[in-house]
């Protein structure tokens, strides 16, 4: 026999075996595809409408989705090849935006939301009830949906909030991050040990409203305050669990074990320094190295660029994978219940991406990976998307029946 032989067949043996996990792995992603079109993927968090602010001014025709925008992570062709069903596009304005500034940016973030609409009515249709995700979501279209990313938005005026809902905004954050008058950060120092008794207010009135509660971004204490003040069901529009990455925008245990009375939805999301411990450990080094580089070359940029560059090469960089973001749903599945699990990838708000959901498209990798774990279709269907409508149907509930019980707040600002 010659000595190639066994050679030979353990060559043709592994090949077959790649062959069979290729094919295994197609499956998993035509079962995948076909469930987003059962029902509407919905996401939590697309920052779109900021990049448009960003790179051209809030031009349109300058970064026209029709057409492949290799630049950024989200065209019209990749949403769909994505199936997205549902998204709630972010009308984002710095924190460090304050009073009648971050009032008028975010309306003008809107405007951009309802420029969309029009130049886009074939992709898009504004969407501001659950009925209307599923409506829009049937006809072909994208259901499209406006979060507000902080509460300095409307500037501690709760007249500001009603007029933001009435302009089609379905959910704020509390905070982005930095501390608002009324409501603590996760990213910045305590001030107030959790809401206000005025934040308590900003949050019953958005009951009232039927808007949704967003807690990404808060902290802890503002998370528990803002859970027990809250009528309806909140959501977490773009974080993951604190067990599995410990960093200060992802959820602890003690609040995903409230959500199963809250009702509420953590929307993981594909932030890698969010999702992946060895990002986070990178980054923390990195922080490190550009402070090192900064005292001993304070005025010698060239020096600090080229120092962090050669350290940079000497350790490379980790990824977050796909596999990352399953570990988050498994453990939010396990300690909250596979009924308080959504998506909101926070794409176009992230400089990078996790190795295999690098873009809109790239959903149905997840979902292939999630049937690869053993969820079950009807289980995946929830994280999907029916998650999400359910605490949407919930929030227009509670606003259906305190506005048969009480007029809109009587007062206008508070702190």
């Amino acid at each position: 026999m010659s000595k190639t032989f066994p050679f030979c067949l353990a060559v043709l043996a592994a090949m077959t075996i790649a062959h069979a996990q290729q094919g295994a792995d197609a499956a998993l992603l035509d079962r995948a595809r076909a469930l987003h079109k059962q029902v509407p993927l919905i996401d939590g968090h697309n920052d779109y409408p900021w990049a448009l602010r960003e790179n051209v001014q809030r031009d349109l025709d300058k970064l026209d989705i029709t057409k492949a925008q290799p630049t950024i992570h989200t065209d019209i062709a990749r949403l769909k090849a994505g199936g997205l069903g549902g998204q709630f596009w972010s009308v984002y304005t710095p924190s460090d935006y304050a009073g009648q500034t971050a009032v008028t940016a975010t309306l003008e973030q809107i405007d951009i939301v309802h420029q969309m609409m029009r130049k886009y009515p074939d992709a898009f249709a504004l969407a501001l009830t659950a009925a209307d995700v599923e409506r829009i979501f049937k006809s072909g279209k994208i259901a499209s949906l406006i979060g507000m990313e902080g509460g300095h938005s409307i500037d501690n005026s709760l007249a500001a909030l009603r007029m933001f809902h009435s302009l089609g905004a379905r959910y704020m954050t509390l905070t982005h991050s930095k501390n608002t008058p009324w409501a603590d950060s996760a990213t910045d120092a305590p001030q107030h040990g959790g809401l206000t008794p005025f934040g308590e207010q900003v949050v019953r009135e958005m009951n009232w409203l039927g808007m949704l509660v967003d807690l990404s971004h808060v902290s802890p204490d503002t998370m528990t305050d803002a859970i027990a003040a809250s009528e309806a069901p909140v959501i977490f529009s773009h974080s993951s669990a604190r067990a599995i990455n410990d960093v200060p925008r992802n959820v602890p245990d003690n609040v995903l074990q409230m959500l199963t009375r809250n009702g509420g939805v953590v929307m993981v999301t594909f932030v890698p320094g969010f999702l992946s411990p060895k990002v986070t450990a990178w980054n923390t080094l990195q922080t490190a190295e550009t402070s090192r580089l900064q005292q001993q070359f304070p005025a010698d940029e060239a020096a600090r660029k080229g120092g962090l560059d050669t350290w940079i090469k000497g350790n490379p960089a980790p990824r977050a994978t796909v596999s990352d973001a399953a570990d988050h749903i498994d453990h939010i599945r396990k300690v909250a219940g596979i009924d308080h699990i959504g998506l909101g990838g926070d794409f176009d708000g992230i400089t990078s991406v996790p190795e295999g959901l690098e873009d809109v498209s790239k959903y149905p990798a997840l979902t292939a990976e999630l049937l690869r774990r053993g969820y079950k279709d009807d289980e995946i269907k929830k994280i999907l998307g029916l998650n999400i409508l359910r605490v949407m149907k919930a929030a227009e509930g509670v606003s259906a029946k305190l506005r048969k019980q009480r007029d809109p707040s009587a007062m206008l600002f508070g702190k």
